[in-house]
């Protein structure tokens, strides 16, 4: 499966939503799964290969 691309959208406490890139698509996802540098508006990448998250 190809990666997929997200921009952070909103923090909230332990959590980020996420706006998958070209698409209105949101998913919430806990924060320890995510790089620790990430504010709003980073861009991410979602490898599926081994489920981590990457900052673009």
């Amino acid at each position: 499966m190809d990666p997929i691309d997200y921009t952070v959208i909103k923090i909230d406490g332990d959590y980020a939503v996420l706006l998958q890139d070209g698409t209105e698509n949101t998913i919430l996802v806990a924060r320890a799964l995510l790089p620790e540098a990430i504010e709003e508006g980073v861009r991410l990448r979602l490898d599926f290969e081994d489920y981590s998250y990457s900052i673009l």
